[in-house]
């Protein structure tokens, strides 16, 4: 079997960004606080411990205890939430949308390398307490792009209008999806474990953000995962002065912009608004907008003076939503946060905030990239293996692979770099005669020599392609294998879902995944499971 180690940087796969964020680039340095290592958390915890009240600890477990009242935890997740009053625990926190099912693979992925950086923090700071938390993203509002999964190339859909926060909506019409993907599943142990999963999930809790709490608590609550629901009155109202000040000063927008400008040679990832605060009730979610004095919702006919909107804000804190700008600033002020872990995507935008964090007086965390995971079945990892590829020859781009294969294959070189190096120099002579005699015939030997080497580029790919017709058989046995394991030329984690895996494997996939994950490794972890 394949043994070689991908890298993130080399994988092809992630933004310039995020590779030079990896590498380190001195240019953004000024972007985090610390890159997280082991020995930069010892730093960490000493500024969040300075910067985080007792108040808020206090605000934090009372609301959790509140959320968990009903929740079936283990005996790991209750402590945790009471090691949560000690100032001597800290927090771990990975974030993702409310998708059906668990969404992507990836999903998976960023708990388990947040419960496992836990492990390893607590190993290297045995005085101190360090608590995984999975922050719901239950005011969100892009339903298109959480009501569905796939399974086996499938699309399972939840077809449902939405209007408000994903978290309040009723799960009224999940029994229509449960009956498609049932009948997906077929039958065995783990078919039936999987269908009581789904069913007890989606049909027996009233709303989308209690069915993902149930889906994920047991999935992870016996690892210790606390589940964070920040749609909360008690929480929103530690967050009241950031909001006011959001509301009348408008700051986000200003130092996101100042910092953006440091970001110019790369994509930006979001944009802010003036005001960076959604207005929210069941069935509503919309911006915030001040004009000529008045703050209005839009696509609303709710308006408000500036007094009116401050008495608002008091006494219903929880209908005022911080957007993907401010919610960064609302989580590491009401948890006692070291470190965030998330895409590539989710880390880009935190890039934009560390000045932002800094006049809000509010420790920025630690941004670990999540691991990502290629799994296998032994039956894939043979057929590599008798292929004589290795998982760095499955990651290339198709094409690339394609003309690896072909060169390594055909009997005789289908290089012709040394033609070409020849030609180069036999023109270089011609150029130095022409600088001897006339100086004007150098650009026709320039154009001359562009042509001539064009020929060869383009005489070159003609034989690979000839080559490639030798090799059809061959061709299409690698191109199978590498879409079974990049479906649509993508990572599988973006697309799969994990009850694939749990069909074949049961429990053991998740139990596999904790031992092959490492949190603080940037290197691909490729799993073999069972066929």
């Amino acid at each position: 079997m394949p043994t070689d180690c991908i890298s993130y940087q080399d994988s092809g796969y992630f933004t310039p960004l995020m590779n030079d964020y990896l590498n380190q680039k001195k240019e953004l340095e000024s972007l985090y606080n610390r890159f997280p290592s082991l020995e930069n958390f010892a730093e960490q915890i000493i500024e969040k411990q300075a910067n985080y009240t007792d108040a808020n600890r206090a605000v934090l477990v009372s609301a959790l205890r509140e959320q968990y009242k009903d929740v079936k935890s283990s005996e790991l997740n209750t402590s945790n939430i009471t090691a949560l009053e000690e100032s001597n625990t800290f927090t771990v926190t990975t974030g993702h949308q409310l998708n059906l099912f668990t969404g992507p693979l990836y999903f998976l992925y960023k708990i388990i390398s947040t419960i496992n950086l836990t492990k390893e923090l607590k190993a290297a700071y045995p005085d101190k307490n360090f608590v995984p938390i999975y922050w719901m993203a239950t005011e969100d509002h892009d339903f298109d792009e959480i009501n569905y999964f796939n399974f086996k190339g499938k699309k399972i859909q939840w077809n449902k209008e939405s209007f408000g926060p994903v978290g309040r909506l009723s799960t009224d019409g999940l029994d229509k999806v449960f009956e498609v993907y049932a009948q997906e599943l077929g039958i065995g142990k783990n078919a039936e474990e999987l269908k009581n999963l789904f069913e007890t999930s989606y049909l027996k809790h009233s709303n989308l953000a209690e069915a993902t709490r149930f889906l994920a608590n047991a999935l992870f609550g016996s690892y210790g995962l606390v589940i964070l629901n920040a749609d909360d009155k008690k929480l929103k109202k530690a967050f009241i002065p950031y909001v006011k000040e959001e509301l009348l000063r408008q700051t986000s927008h200003q130092k996101v912009a100042e910092t953006s400008a440091l970001l110019s040679a790369y994509k930006i990832q979001v944009n802010p608004r003036e005001i960076n605060l959604f207005y929210i009730e069941d069935d509503l979610r919309e911006r915030i907008i001040l004009e000529e004095g008045m703050y209005l919702v839009n696509n609303s006919e709710i308006t408000f003076t500036e007094k009116e909107l401050m008495f608002e804000l008091e006494q219903h804190p929880e209908k005022f939503s911080p957007n993907v700008i401010m919610r960064p600033l609302y989580q590491e002020v009401i948890l006692p946060n070291l470190c965030y872990i998330g895409g590539g995507g989710e880390l880009a935008y935190w890039l934009e905030l560390k000045s932002y964090f800094e006049a809000s007086r509010i420790t920025f965390p630690a941004l670990l990239l999540r691991n990502s995971v290629l799994l296998a079945t032994e039956k894939q990892a043979e057929k590599a293996d008798k292929l004589g590829l290795s998982w760095n020859d499955l990651f290339l781009k198709q094409f690339d692979l394609k003309d690896k294969i072909v060169r390594k294959e055909s009997g005789f070189t289908l290089d012709f770099s040394e033609q070409k190096k020849f030609l180069q120099e036999q023109f270089d002579r011609l150029r130095e005669m022409a600088s001897q005699t006339d100086v004007s015939f150098i650009g026709a030997v320039n154009a001359q020599e562009t042509k001539q080497i064009k020929g060869l580029n383009n005489l070159e790919k003609r034989l690979i392609k000839a080559e490639k017709k030798q090799h059809v058989e061959l061709l299409e046995r690698i191109t199978d294998l590498q879409n079974e394991l990049f479906p649509k030329q993508s990572l599988q984690e973006r697309t799969g879902n994990f009850s694939e895996f749990y069909l074949s494997n049961g429990s053991a996939m998740v139990e596999e995944l904790f031992k092959a994950l490492q949190p603080l490794d940037t290197n691909f972890t490729i799993k073999i499971l069972k066929n």
